[in-house]
């Protein structure tokens, strides 16, 4: 099992700073399209919202390392193939619990992972594979853009940098 909030690294940064200072978030997002071409997104237990999988960066890891946890922790895959397609370090955000942070994030596509979607995780109470003209709502704001991102990347073979 992966950390608590408050175990984690930006948990205890938060802890020590407090609620008002905005903090850097260090952290990866892993875009998962089926053999159908289906996204894998999560309904996050905090927030309700369908995500892509994502979280913060823990010391020690890389953003790679972040992303494969993350997917496993969030869904019970396993990636084992994954390319960056996407980095990010302008946005600045506040969160549900008033907590802000700049964002430096690298989104990742996933090729291929083993294991068994699980549905319900610490993190998330539902998951599933979703054609892309029906994803379920409400939606994290940032799956058009990653998607379109993941777009531009494929059709390009550059990275895209925000």
């Amino acid at each position: 099992m992966g950390l608590t909030w408050a175990e984690s690294y930006l948990g205890r940064v938060r802890a020590s700073v407090g609620d008002a200072d905005t903090l850097l978030f260090v952290g990866a997002r892993g875009v998962i399209f089926d053999e159908s071409d289906r996204l894998l997104l999560i309904q996050r237990s905090d927030n309700g919202r369908w995500a892509i999988p994502a979280g913060a960066m823990e010391l020690g890891e890389s953003m790679e390392d972040c992303a494969i946890r993350e997917v496993w922790e969030e869904t019970g895959l396993r990636a084992t193939s994954l390319t960056p397609f996407a980095f990010y370090s302008r946005y600045t955000f506040t969160n549900d619990y008033g907590h802000t942070y700049q964002q430096i994030l690298m989104s990742f596509r996933i090729h291929a992972w083993e294991g068994e979607l699980r549905r319900v995780t610490e993190e998330s109470v539902d998951a599933g594979f979703f054609p892309l003209d029906a994803l379920p709502g409400p939606r994290s704001l940032v799956i058009q853009e990653t998607l379109a991102d993941l777009a531009a990347f494929e059709r390009t073979g550059t990275i895209v940098i925000k």
